[in-house]
């Protein structure tokens, strides 16, 4: 009968209870663990194993995922994507927390912020494994529907300079959403083209603003190996070149500003 006492003060609530919290504990102990398959162990910033890696250990032992759509395996933790560790840095000075400055060219090194992450070479794909992001010109149901068609607009860049004009658009299919421009940095077309994410402009009535570069800064823009996909890596290359122009654009943004 519930309720009735085994022993002691011990019944069949209390024992229901701890099994509960026991079950809880070794459920938060799992998906912690799990959590560390990738991003660990912990590094300092000289790539060198850190002291403290918290409370909960690596995973031992490797897991392999089987990807959908014929894209292979994934095994995690074992290292398949490497860090970086050709970083184009040098600490300011031996003391541990010093901060790191760029020894060349960070936009084109990736690195500060202009940094990108070693992801998978390969488009993202949909659930019916397409690949999401696709120029608009070979979507025959896309249109733009509302607000101001970029199009034939000229880009400028923060320097208000011409570098080009607009002549695609890359729509997130499965989003329904623009997420990229290709410009073809000739105003009358060359056919030398970039993507700019649609984040990084401010589309005017007749023309569409990148303040994050100058105009010298375009040709340098990462180019993507395929006219009709853009992978992963090569979107993480590309956002991270104008998140760095932010700052790296111009040796006068380097300076203090009042």
């Amino acid at each position: 009968m519930v309720g009735v006492t085994f022993f002691g003060n011990v019944d069949l609530a209390l024992i229901a209870l701890w099994m509960f919290w026991i079950f809880f504990a070794g459920l938060i102990f799992y998906l912690q663990t799990e959590n560390m398959r990738e991003g660990f162990p912990l590094v300092d910033e000289d790539g060198n194993k850190a002291i403290n890696q918290g409370p909960f250990p690596v995973p031992s032992k490797d897991k392999t995922f089987y990807l959908p759509h014929g894209r292979g395996e994934l095994t995690v933790p074992s290292g398949q994507r490497l860090d970086r560790t050709d970083l184009a840095l040098a600490r300011t000075s031996k003391s541990a927390g010093s901060p790191y400055v760029p020894t060349g060219d960070p936009m084109l090194d990736g690195v500060g912020p202009a940094s990108w992450a070693n992801r998978r070479d390969v488009p993202e794909i949909d659930a019916h494994g397409h690949p999401k992001i696709r120029p608009m010109s070979t979507l025959s149901a896309f249109r733009v529907s509302a607000g101001r068609d970029p199009r034939g607009k000229v880009v400028v860049g923060g320097d208000g300079n011409v570098v080009g004009r607009i002549i695609d658009l890359w729509v997130d299919v499965p989003e329904n959403m623009v997420r990229y421009l290709t410009v073809d940095l000739n105003p009358e077309g060359s056919g030398k083209t970039r993507l700019v994410p649609i984040n990084m402009t401010r589309i005017k009535d007749n023309r569409v603003v990148v303040r994050s570069l100058y105009a010298h800064n375009f040709e340098g823009i990462p180019q993507i190996k395929s006219p009709d996909e853009v992978t992963l890596l090569e979107e993480d290359k590309i956002t991270g070149y104008y998140a760095g122009g932010t700052l790296y654009a111009s040796p006068d943004r380097l300076e203090p500003a009042i």
